[in-house]
């Protein structure tokens, strides 16, 4: 794996000098876009839109429009902005995770010590892992600030970037009405609920759905039809909330 940034978590005056990795990758098939025609890739230019001709990246430069003009931001810029958060992701404090509301949950990052901050690592994985707490960090990762949890998991340091609230969107131009629910009902909904209710595996869930378009390709690769499953649908028996409890709790639950 390739580091995507160094610098080091600081808790305290405790500086552990990092390397950090993206700890997630995609399982979706890698498709190309084609000319329906020929088969010929198709390429996206980056144009100039007043003068028609391609710009090479190294000319191309951020910029911010303020006032009806845009001002141009270096790398300079945005390092000086922060320059601390730029290579410091320093623990503010320490919280509980159960604190943090999974909404704000986004992309998680490997973390590997540095030569000379193994020490440093280590103790601040036994203390995270010892006392069931999660840090809480701020730093900037490609020109953005990012919040994020630094927790224990297995047997490194783990940096979990979280959203701002900013970042959720405010759901209350949706119209969410509560019906009034039947005492017996409610038993029967938590009785099946716990009728569904296993120990959480991850190794029992797979992208089955990459699976069967893979398998639809090597079809079509070795010129067979592929078969096109048909999508079942089953009628509600009934309407009566009720009676659908009922027949749900008489089937046998079909994941393990």
């Amino acid at each position: 794996m390739k580091a995507i940034w160094k610098g080091s978590i600081s808790f305290g005056l405790v500086n552990i000098p990092i390397k950090l990795y993206s700890a997630t990758q995609s399982s979706s098939l890698d498709l190309d876009m084609l000319d329906r025609k020929d088969h010929a890739h198709i390429r996206y230019k980056r144009v100039n839109e007043e003068s028609g001709k391609e710009v090479a990246w190294e000319n191309i430069v951020k910029g911010f429009k303020y006032k009806d003009d845009y001002v141009i931001l270096e790398d300079s810029d945005f390092e000086e902005a922060a320059p601390e958060k730029n290579k410091i992701i320093q623990i503010e404090n320490f919280l509980d995770l159960n604190e943090v509301d999974p909404i704000y949950y986004e992309a998680p990052y490997y973390t590997e010590p540095e030569k000379g901050g193994i020490k440093a690592y280590s103790l601040l994985f036994q203390a995270l892992e010892k006392t069931h707490k999660a840090g809480l960090a701020r730093f900037v990762l490609r020109s953005s600030e990012n919040l994020c949890l630094i927790r224990a998991i297995d047997k490194m340091i783990i940096i979990q970037k979280i959203r701002f609230p900013e970042e959720i969107r405010n759901h209350d131009e949706l119209h969410v009405e509560n019906e009034t629910i039947s005492k017996k009902e409610l038993e029967m909904a938590v009785e099946l609920v716990k009728q569904y209710s296993s120990p959480f595996n991850i190794t029992n869930y797979h992208d089955s759905y990459t699976e069967s378009l893979m398998n639809i390709i090597k079809a079509k690769a070795n010129g067979k039809r592929p078969s096109i499953r048909k999508l079942k649908v089953v009628p509600k028996k009934s309407e009566d909330l009720m009676s659908q409890l009922m027949e749900s709790l008489s089937q046998k639950k079909k994941i393990s």
